[in-house]
């Protein structure tokens, strides 16, 4: 005599194993979509490094959310692809410059 599974046991395995495809085909995948150029920016002197950086990325974002084509979805730094970011010091404080291509999340 063989045992059956229950119906309740086959709607479990059917739950999980839809539940498993799902997931792996609506899990988010890090697409990005870039700008084919870099953007430049530069800061204003300031008395802290850490300072000057942030007034370095709010130009940078300014100045990407202004450029034809890219806009707010492009201005966020930390998506930014090939970035550099240089600060120097001098008797007026540090400036920073900063250069990143643009890139957005889909």
């Amino acid at each position: 005599m063989q045992n059956s599974p229950s119906p309740l046991r086959s709607a479990t395995g059917c739950l999980v194993v839809t539940l498993a495809i799902l997931a792996t085909a609506t899990s988010p995948v890090a697409a990005k979509t870039c700008s084919s150029d870099p953007v430049y920016a530069s800061g204003e002197p300031s008395s802290y490094e850490w300072l000057a950086r942030i007034k370095t990325h709010a130009n940078w974002r300014t100045k990407v959310r202004t450029l034809p084509g890219l806009g707010d979805p492009y201005a966020n730094w930390k998506l930014a692809e090939s970035t550099t970011e240089r600060c120097f010091s001098g008797p007026k404080g540090t400036v920073c410059q900063f250069s990143g291509i643009p890139c957005r999340r889909f």
